[in-house]
């Protein structure tokens, strides 16, 4: 008598496995497979959807997430009610994955970086800001109304595609696991041989890379915060007395001065610079014709297309500040600046000019500065400018009126921020005549005049050749002014913050940016003999690149700062 054999058979669905849903009679056939469908096709996008925006090609979307065949195979055998639990909570936490992916998108396209969630929720507030500048309140209002309105809809629409996946595979248990053991085989498969389709693998673990990826980025900012506080207390000037600071500027005029944007892009890239780099040779024949000189290198800033103030607290601090952490940190506490330096040897009057600031701005101590004006303390009268409050050509004039043409009984060291070349580059103001500026009202027509945000944003072309006009702009009006207001004691320090975002620098461009040292007595300049970099305003391409931290210490010495470290 021969044995029978007996293949083993899993349950089939009881009512009470699958979700209750709308009646299925009142769904046709083809509405319940189109739901389905699509439901599926929400899923699997968001597991595969990767973070950058170049990589949004057809072949991503082309592979077997490693995600989906867990989540199968747990909604397969997980009785009804932790079911349920488990593909609303997994829906909701991909829909929040999701947000993260277009976040990191957002900030690698525009700062060159991915999203830190720690760090980075106060940006958004910023981002706001910059689209109510650039494309009207009301519709920054309504984009940020949107987009909560559109992640709440995404959270929920995931969660509800989750359980309806989780229904139909329960619904045919027996096919469904087949299905689900085979798609696991060809994983594991494809995983081992590194089977690849046009050079992506087919094998994904996209959805769970992307979580390491955050949580890694969240154990590195509370490492990083330890590790430069103690960083930022140990200071080689720290120490050192006043008497014994920039003993070689004693009696001049010091001026640094940050042009927004102004990246080594602008003077290599073949759109932007023919118009910078005739701009930066007219203007050095310029200035030399009126007594003074320049030389010129690179730094590499800590930030890249946008948050100025860590490339401005780099610069003056001589850390590395390229975080909202580490800004916080730095400026909490008493890490000597360049701009202290000077107030602290009790020679110079410090000021700032600050025609990007609109509200209070506790870090002037931080940065020894015993007076700004702010942008509503600068009488200026015209138009905005986009972004830029006001003009840079009229921000030069007002500090020339306000600080640097009044007598005094010290010289003058001031931080001057110029804000025209703000992106979104539209519209740039024009260069007036000097004697006509008034209170800015002459900028009116111009304004008018211009081109719309709305018209140069959605076009790379176009944004790359405004930027670059921008950059112009900015550099004739300092320079222009040095050549009108110069003593033959002023010195100017002028660099750029950082790149311009990567739309217009690249996707490859490096986070340089120029920076110039002018005076007209020679001695300032033979003190940087040694730094080897290039006479004029246009760095050669193979002059010196140095970390933009590094400047503080370099200037200090160059000018015959005596180092005594503080201790931590």
């Amino acid at each position: 008598m021969s044995a029978s054999t007996h293949t083993p058979q899993l349950p089939d669905a009881t009512d009470d496995d699958v979700v209750p849903e709308a009646p299925a009679a009142r769904r046709p056939p083809i509405l319940r497979w189109t739901i389905t469908v699509l439901a599926a096709v929400l899923v699997v996008g968001a597991l595969l959807l990767p973070n950058a925006v170049g990589a949004l090609q057809p072949d991503r979307f082309t592979r077997i997430p490693v995600e989906a065949i867990l989540g199968a195979a747990a909604a397969l055998w997980l009785p009804r009610r932790p079911r349920v639990v488990v593909a609303v909570v997994s829906g909701v936490g991909l829909g929040l994955l999701t947000v993260l992916n277009v976040l990191d998108m957002g900030f690698r396209e525009y700062l060159g970086r991915g999203f830190n969630l720690v760090l980075d929720w106060e940006l958004l507030d910023d981002a706001q800001s910059y689209v109510a500048d650039s494309m009207g309140g009301t519709f920054a209002v309504l984009a940020a109304v949107g987009a909560v309105v559109l992640v709440l809809v995404l959270v929920g629409v995931m969660a509800l595609a989750m359980v309806r996946l989780s229904n139909v595979l329960v619904a045919s248990r027996p096919v469904a696991a087949r299905g689900t053991l085979i798609a696991a085989m060809a994983w594991i498969t494809c995983y081992a041989l590194g089977l690849q389709i046009a050079g992506t693998p087919i094998a994904s673990d996209r959805a769970a890379d992307a979580l390491k990826i955050q949580a890694r980025r969240v154990a590195d900012t509370v490492r990083d915060e330890a590790a430069f506080a103690k960083e930022a207390k140990a200071d080689t000037f720290g120490a050192t007395p006043g008497a014994e600071l920039v003993p070689d500027l004693r009696g001049k005029d010091v001026i640094f001065t940050f042009i927004e944007s102004y990246g080594r892009s602008a003077i290599e890239d073949p759109i932007m610079a023919p118009g910078v780099d005739s701009t930066l040779q007219t203007r050095t024949k310029a200035l030399a014709k009126a007594g003074f000189h320049a030389k010129s290198g690179w730094l590499t800033s800590a930030t890249y297309g946008g948050s100025s103030w860590l490339g401005h607290s780099t610069f003056l601090s001589g850390l590395w500040i390229d975080n909202q952490q580490r800004y916080r940190t730095v400026t909490s506490g008493d890490h000597l600046t360049l701009t202290e330096a000077f107030r602290k040897t009790g020679a110079w009057d410090t000021v700032g000019v600050m025609p990007g600031i609109q509200k209070g701005w506790p870090e002037a101590k931080y940065y020894g500065l015993e007076k700004v004006y702010n942008a509503f303390q600068l009488g200026y009268q015209g138009p905005k400018f986009s972004w830029s409050t006001m003009p840079d050509q009229y921000a030069l004039e007002a500090f020339q009126r306000l600080v640097h043409g009044k007598k005094r009984d010290k010289p003058l060291m001031s931080e001057v921020i110029l804000t025209s070349s703000h992106q979104p580059w539209a519209p740039i103001p024009k260069l007036v005549d000097w004697d006509d500026l008034g209170d800015g009202s002459v900028f009116d027509a111009i304004q008018k005049a211009g081109k719309k945000p709305g018209d140069i944003v959605t076009d790379s072309t176009k944004s790359r050749e405004e930027y670059g006009k921008s950059i112009q702009y900015s550099v004739t009006a300092l320079t222009q002014w040095l050549e009108r207001y110069g003593t033959d004691d002023t010195v100017l320090v002028f660099l750029g913050d950082h790149q311009p975002i990567a739309r217009v620098s690249g996707d490859h461009a490096s986070r340089d940016v120029p920076v110039s040292i002018v005076a007209k007595d020679p001695k300032v300049l033979d003190k940087v003999a040694n730094w080897n970099w290039t006479d004029g305003l246009k760095p050669d391409r193979d002059a010196p690149v140095w970390k933009m931290s590094s400047f503080r210490d370099r200037f200090l010495t160059a000018y015959g700062s005596t180092p005594h470290p503080s201790k931590d």
